[in-house]
């Protein structure tokens, strides 16, 4: 196992990560250096850490805010945990690309005094720290997205309209995270930076795109960060790392301000979402966003307020219906995902709820849409309108070459002319017809359940796999599916796997090629270590009660100790919102 980050391969590679690690020298006490070899590095996340530093790191966002209103601790105090947090994720994860600690501390100190002197908190995130994916703008940084020909080119001028609601809300901005060359990768890999690697076992992958965020938050780098998601980019780093991560509908939250290839393409839109390490931080951020009425700044957005009291639960019934889909009809996943699902299908049934199973419709239809088939006469789909033309380009410029995820992906369109105009209408019109098929489909799930109407939410896997090994990503379509029918989906953490953990296995004879890879790749010593998550998936932009309904089920099976995240800095005890000593 190596991280590319060791060896630079190009003249501006080594000169990005040189101005980088010229800024993390001066946090030279927190530095953490570990023998490749050594594949679990969570044990080494306290390491150096104060009392008082442990006892900041292990609150989510809610409670920063909370302690931080209160005095309990001064937005330095906070700040200084994380930074040294996140000088030892950078270590042992490379998942950082811009660092402004400096800038950070200053606007920290501003943010102490204004409470000494008023009393009173900037905004409802004063003082928290809020880390930010590379491609998402934030005023003096550069964004060099993943390209090398990006690198000192694409330096902001300004903030990103959700960088700019966080700053007004209190929040302080301190480090961009790494994301993908092109960001089309459910993996995080380019050649300005280097691989990001997973926490939890530095063999496996931390996900793509928002790979940097799920890495440098599961290392306690940062209590919330901000993502992207086309295709899973958000769900699935935080479903590798261990994490909650939302994809809300498009137009449903600030998008303007990111940079990236295919701007202005529209067939499939990305949206703006929260990392987290709680569910309740996933709507403060929603909430944060919505209040500062985005819809008057980005024409885009609809204007539909955050409803609290829905998020809260008001309204929900009290015997939800819960659609659970095992499988997609194109790729098992794996073991321990399945006994998962029948965990929580047990468990829900237990506690009086509906509980049926979704009947997968489409999935590879679905793919094939969006990309096409990755056959020798496939056509560029969705994804890849232009045939693959502008990733292309941007990729030569910089004189790079394709990662293997790059290359993964582009293969799927290599060498097929861009569609005509007439083509892009033809498939704008078959995505809709999609869209209304599988309205249909979850509409008539009324026939098959106890309460008589629609199923409330789908669980799901939210990959067919865990982290897997790095540069072996090849299934996007339980993340991939839910952005072609743009419903939200929020992922959350229920678990950790072990090697000695015994798990049924199915022989069952593989459906196609890409099932066939997957299945095997399962072996118990792989995946020794990788978070277990799960996907819910809601009506479209219906992200409150989607939200609630995720409180509900996690009241059926609360988090414990069995969840990563919450052993973090936590002395063996899970105290993960416990934020002062005395609480």
């Amino acid at each position: 196992m190596t991280l590319n980050h060791l060896v630079p391969r190009l003249p501006v590679a080594a000169r990005k990560q040189h101005d980088r690690e010229t800024k993390l020298k001066s946090f030279h006490d927190r530095r953490i250096h570990i023998d490749l070899g050594v594949l679990n590095v969570t044990p080494f996340l306290a390491k150096g850490l104060s009392d008082k530093d442990r006892t900041i790191l292990r609150c989510d966002a809610t409670a920063l805010a909370e302690v931080l209103r209160k005095g309990v601790y001064t937005a330095v105090d906070v700040l200084t945990a994380f930074i040294k947090a996140a000088v030892a994720a950078q270590d042992m994860t490379n998942c950082v690309t811009e660092i402004c600690f400096e800038d950070a501390l200053e606007r920290a100190r501003e943010l102490d005094e204004h409470m000494e002197k008023t009393g009173q908190v900037v905004g409802p995130l004063h003082g928290v720290p809020v880390s930010i994916k590379d491609h998402i703008k934030v005023k003096g940084l550069d964004t060099s997205t993943g390209y090398t020909a990006w690198a000192y080119n694409t330096v902001a001028e300004e903030d990103a309209l959700v960088v700019k609601i966080l700053r007004n809300a209190g929040a302080i901005i301190y480090v961009k995270t790494q994301n993908p060359q092109t960001l089309l990768s459910l993996e995080t890999n380019n050649n300005v930076f280097g691989r990001t690697c997973n926490p939890f076992n530095r063999c496996l992958t931390a996900g793509g795109s928002s790979g940097g965020e799920g890495a440098l938050i599961a290392c306690g780098g940062s209590p919330l960060g901000v993502g992207t998601d086309i295709g899973g980019s958000i769900r699935v780093p935080a479903g590798h790392c261990g994490l909650y991560g939302l994809k809300p509908s498009v137009a449903r939250l600030p998008h303007s301000g990111l940079l990236g290839s295919h701007e202005g393409m529209d067939a499939i839109i990305g949206c703006v979402g929260p990392m987290a390490t709680s569910a309740r931080d996933l709507a403060l951020f929603c909430s944060v966003m919505l209040e500062a009425e985005p819809w008057l700044q980005e024409p885009a957005l609809l204007e539909m307020p955050w409803k609290e009291h829905v998020a809260r639960g008001h309204g929900l019934p009290e015997r939800l219906s819960v659609a659970i889909l095992y499988d997609d009809g194109v790729v098992k996943p794996h073991p321990p995902i399945l006994q998962a699902l029948d965990k929580y299908k047990q468990a829900l049934e237990h506690a009086g709820h509906d509980v049926i199973r979704w009947e997968p419709s489409d999935h590879q239809k679905g793919w094939d849409l969006i990309v096409g088939e990755c056959t020798l006469t496939c056509m560029v789909k969705l994804y890849l309108l232009d045939g693959g033309a502008e990733y292309h380009e941007t990729i030569q410029a910089g004189g790079e070459r394709e990662v293997p995820q790059s290359q993964w992906i582009l293969d799927h369109a290599r060498d097929r002319r861009p569609y005509t105009p007439h083509e892009i209408f033809r498939l704008n019109v078959e995505r809709e017809a999609f869209r209304a098929n599988a309205l249909a489909h979850w509409n008539a799930t009324k026939y098959r359940t106890a309460t008589g109407r629609p199923v409330d939410v789908v669980l799901c896997p939210v990959a067919p796999t865990l982290a897997p090994p790095h540069d072996s990503t090849s299934w996007w379509g339980y993340t991939s599916h839910w952005n072609l029918l743009d419903l939200p989906a929020v992922v959350f953490p229920v678990g950790q796997y072990s090697a000695s953990m015994w798990v049924p296995s199915d022989p069952s004879p593989p459906r196609g090629s890409v099932e066939d890879f997957i299945a095997r790749q399962w072996s118990p010593d792989t995946y020794d270590n990788a978070p277990i998550s799960l996907q819910l998936v809601g009506r479209r932009h219906n992200e409150e009660r989607l939200l609630a309904m995720l409180g509900v089920i996690e009241k059926v099976i609360p988090p414990t100790d069995s969840v990563p995240l919450l052993r973090r800095f936590s002395y063996g005890v899970n105290g993960h919102h416990k934020c002062t000593d005395s609480d």
